[in-house]
């Protein structure tokens, strides 16, 4: 079983940066996928960025070059730097890890990220 905690969210104006951290405790191995997703009200949730153990990315169309995803295995937490935010940025983020070549798939509670001015 995997645990899922994340810290960082909040209200930011439009330009501004936060840095989202999400730590995962219980049976986790490096090799695990760790990522971001969001979800506006009335969305989908849909995928910000992932990355997997040797280190690979991949990145929503709308966050490309303005997020960075990155993980430390040692500490089995995976953190998102969030540039230059967009009031459409708005969104509950939750921390995502999964088991490649396998169906288990962990969330995290979420956590709120407001833009505005």
């Amino acid at each position: 079983q995997v645990q899922l905690v994340e810290s960082g969210g909040g209200l930011v104006q439009p330009g501004g940066s936060l840095r989202l951290s999400c730590a995962a405790s219980g049976t986790v191995h490096s090799f695990y996928v760790m990522g971001w997703y969001c979800q506006a009200p009335g969305k989908q949730r849909e995928l910000v960025a992932d990355i997997a153990g040797d280190g690979t990315t991949n990145y929503g169309d709308s966050v490309k070059g303005r997020f960075t995803i990155s993980r430390d295995n040692t500490k089995n937490t995976v953190f998102l730097q969030m540039n230059s935010l967009k009031p459409e940025d708005t969104a509950v983020y939750y921390c995502n890890l999964r088991i490649p070549y396998s169906r288990q798939n962990y969330w995290g509670q979420g956590t709120q990220v407001t833009v505005s001015s």
